[in-house]
C-alpha cells in the first residue's frame, strides 16, 4: 500500500504538469492573437461586455417573473384559503364537545367536504390551483399533539405559532417525501374561530408548476442569451473584418513599397473614410515614387557622367603620357629643376590613372554591373601576393609586415582578383598610418567563413571614425601627407568587393593604439556564413584605464601553426 501512494503521486503530478503547459500554451496562444489581431481583440472585447450584459438582464428577467408568478399564486391562495374557511366553520359547529377519536373523524369528514366543495368553483380557487387541506384542534396552551386531519406534519412549527394566535399567515415551505423526493409548498394557514374549540385551517400549495415555470423561463433565458451572444459575435466579426481588411491591405501594399514594388496601390471603393484614406495613400504612394524615379535618374547621369568622363580623359591622358615619359627619358640633359618637374608630372600622371580607374570601377560597381568571378582557391596565396605588392611603399615607409598564415590549406569561392585588391588597399592604407610600426596580416578560416585582419599600431581612429573609413575621399586628417598616393577610393571599392562577394568589411580603431580591419568573407557562395573566426577589437587590445592611459599592448606573436615572414622574405 506504501509503494502505491508514490506511484499514485507520481502520476498525479505527471497529470497537472500536463495541464499547467496546456493551460500555458493556450494562455500564450491567447496574448499573442491579442496583441497582433485587432479583429480578435475587438471581438473579444465586444462578447464579454455583452456577456455582461446579457446576464444582468436575464437575471432581472427571472427576478421579475419569479415574483410575479409568487406573488400572484399568495393573492390567489389567500382568498382561497378565506373561502375555504367558511366551507370548514358550517362543517364544524359545536365542535369540542366529542372525544378526541370523534373530533378526530369530524375533521376528516370536513376535509372530504371541503376538497369536494372546492373542486366545483372557480374564481380565486381556479388561480390558487390544487391544495391539500390540514385542519387542527387545540391551541397555544396544549401541551400535547393535537387532533389533526391531514398532513399535519407538513406544517412547520413557525407557522403554526403564527396561525395558533389567530393570524392569517403564509410561508414557502420545502417539505422531504416519503419517497425521498422534495416537494415546496406555499402553506397557508388561518384559525377557524366559529367554533368552541380553536381550530386552525392550513392549506397546502404545491409550487411544482411555478418551479417548472421558472426553469423553463431560466432554460429559455440561457439559450437565447448564448445565441444572442454568438448572433453578436458574428456580427461584431463581420463589421470589424470590414474596417479592418482595408486596414491590413494597406499594410501588405506600404509592405510591397518599402520591398522595392513602387507600383503598389490601393483599390478605391466608394467614398466613405476608408476609400479618403485609399486615396491619400495613393497620393502620397506616387509622390514618393516620382521622388525615387526622379532620384535614381539623377543618380544614373552621375554614374554615367563620371563614366563617360572616365573614359573621355583616358585619350588625352594617354597623349600626356607619352610625351610625359618622353622628357622622363631626357630628364638628365635638364637642369635639375626641370628634371625635378619631370619626376613629379609622370608621379602626378600615375595618381590620375589610378583615380581614373578606381573612378571608372566605383561606377561599374554603382550601376550593378560587376559579376563575381569566383572559383573555389586557397585564400594564403591571395595574402601573400598582396603582402609581396606593397614590399617596396613599407620599406619605404620604415615598417614591416608580418604575415600570419594557417599551416593547412584555406580554399574558399572567391574572386582572386578583388580579394588581392581589397588586401592590398587595406595594407596600404595601414602602412600609410602606421608611423613606422610594423603592420599584422592575419587568416584564419573556420566552417563557413574565412577571416583576414589588418592590424597597425599607429595613429588610430577617433571615435565615430570607424563608421567613416569606407567613405568616398573621406580623410581622417586632410592635412596628412599620402606616403602611397592613394586616391581616396580604396576602402569604398574594397567595401563594395566585399559586398559582392557576400561577406563584410569592417574597422575599428582608437586614437594612439593603431587600428584593425577585418574581411570576412564566405566559404561557399550559396551557404551563408556564420561567425567570424577572428574578432574585433583585436585580442592584442586592452581598453585605456579611466586616466585615459593605455594599460599596455600584448606583443604580436606569431602561433605555433602560422608561417611569418618579412617583406623581404615573401614568396621565398
Amino acid at each position: 500500500m506504501s509503494g502505491r501512494l508514490p506511484k499514485l503521486a507520481q502520476t498525479t503530478m505527471r497529470h497537472l504538469r500536463r495541464i499547467v503547459v496546456f493551460v500555458r500554451r493556450k494562455v500564450v496562444l491567447f496574448n499573442d492573437l491579442w496583441r497582433h489581431s485587432l479583429q480578435f481583440r475587438v471581438t473579444v472585447s465586444t462578447l464579454a461586455l455583452s456577456s455582461a450584459v446579457v446576464f444582468v438582464l436575464g437575471m432581472v428577467l427571472q427576478n421579475q417573473i419569479t415574483e410575479r408568478l409568487l406573488e400572484t399564486k399568495q393573492t390567489a391562495a389567500i382568498a382561497q384559503t378565506r373561502a375555504v374557511v367558511e366551507t370548514a366553520a358550517s362543517e364544524l359547529v359545536g365542535v369540542g364537545t366529542e372525544l378526541p377519536d370523534a373530533m378526530t373523524a369530524r375533521l376528516k369528514n370536513a376535509l372530504k367536504k371541503i376538497s369536494s366543495t372546492t373542486t366545483s368553483q372557480d374564481g380565486a380557487g381556479s388561480a390558487a390551483g390544487t391544495f391539500e387541506p390540514v385542519l387542527a384542534a387545540g391551541g397555544r396552551d396544549q401541551s400535547s399533539r393535537p387532533a389533526a386531519a391531514g398532513p399535519y406534519d407538513k406544517v412547520p412549527v413557525r407557522l403554526r405559532q403564527f396561525v395558533e394566535t389567530e393570524q392569517v399567515s403564509y410561508l414557502m415551505h420545502t417539505v422531504t417525501e416519503q419517497d425521498g423526493g422534495k416537494t415546496t409548498y406555499l402553506i397557508v394557514g388561518a384559525p377557524v374561530t366559529t367554533t368552541i374549540t380553536p381550530l386552525q385551517l392550513y392549506l397546502l400549495y404545491p409550487l411544482t408548476s411555478e418551479q417548472n415555470t421558472v426553469s423553463t423561463v431560466q432554460n429559455t433565458l440561457l439559450v437565447g442569451g448564448l445565441v444572442l451572444l454568438l448572433l453578436l459575435a458574428g456580427i461584431t466579426n463581420l463589421v470589424t473584418r470590414q474596417v479592418v481588411r482595408p486596414v491590413r491591405q494597406a499594410a501588405a501594399a506600404a509592405e510591397g513599397f518599402a520591398g522595392g514594388d513602387l507600383d503598389q496601390r490601393l483599390a478605391v471603393l466608394g467614398e466613405d473614410d476608408l476609400a479618403k484614406l485609399a486615396v491619400s495613400y495613393n497620393e502620397m504612394a506616387a509622390s514618393i515614387q516620382r521622388q525615387i524615379r526622379q532620384l535614381e535618374d539623377f543618380g544614373g547621369l552621375q554614374r554615367r557622367f563620371t563614366s563617360d568622363v572616365s573614359h573621355e580623359l583616358r585619350t588625352p591622358l594617354t597623349t600626356v603620357r607619352m610625351a610625359a615619359d618622353v622628357l622622363h627619358a631626357s630628364r638628365e640633359q635638364f637642369p635639375a629643376g626641370l628634371a625635378r618637374s619631370t619626376e613629379l608630372l609622370v608621379d602626378e600622371l600615375d595618381r590620375f590613372e589610378a583615380l581614373l580607374g578606381d573612378l571608372l570601377e566605383i561606377s561599374r560597381l554603382d550601376a550593378g554591373v560587376e559579376e563575381l568571378s569566383a572559383e573555389l582557391i586557397d585564400v594564403r596565396p591571395i595574402a601573400t601576393r598582396a603582402v609581396e605588392q606593397v614590399r617596396v611603399i613599407a620599406g619605404n615607409a620604415g615598417s614591416s609586415v608580418e604575415l600570419v598564415l594557417p599551416d593547412e590549406e584555406a580554399p574558399a569561392e572567391v574572386d582572386a582578383r578583388r580579394v588581392e585588391r581589397i588586401l592590398r588597399n587595406l595594407l596600404a592604407n595601414a602602412v600609410d598610418h602606421s608611423e613606422g610600426n610594423p603592420v599584422v596580416l592575419t587568416l584564419a578560416v573556420n566552417e563557413t567563413a574565412v577571416a583576414i585582419t589588418v592590424r597597425d599600431r599607429g595613429v588610430g581612429l577617433r571615435p565615430g571614425e570607424a563608421e567613416l573609413v569606407f567613405n568616398r575621399f573621406w580623410r581622417a586628417d586632410p592635412s596628412r601627407n599620402r606616403r602611397t598616393g592613394g586616391t581616396g577610393l580604396g576602402l569604398a571599392i574594397s567595401q563594395e568587393d566585399a559586398r559582392l562577394h557576400g561577406g563584410v568589411l569592417d574597422a575599428w580603431g582608437e586614437t594612439g593604439h593603431g587600428a584593425c580591419f577585418r574581411l570576412v568573407l564566405p566559404r561557399q557562395q550559396d551557404i551563408p556564413m556564420g561567425e567570424s573566426p577572428l574578432v574585433l577589437p583585436p585580442p592584442d587590445h586592452k581598453p585605456t584605464d579611466s586616466h585615459g592611459s593605455s594599460s599596455g599592448l600584448l606583443e604580436v606573436r606569431p602561433a605555433p601553426d602560422a608561417i611569418l615572414a618579412e617583406p623581404e622574405e615573401v614568396g621565398r
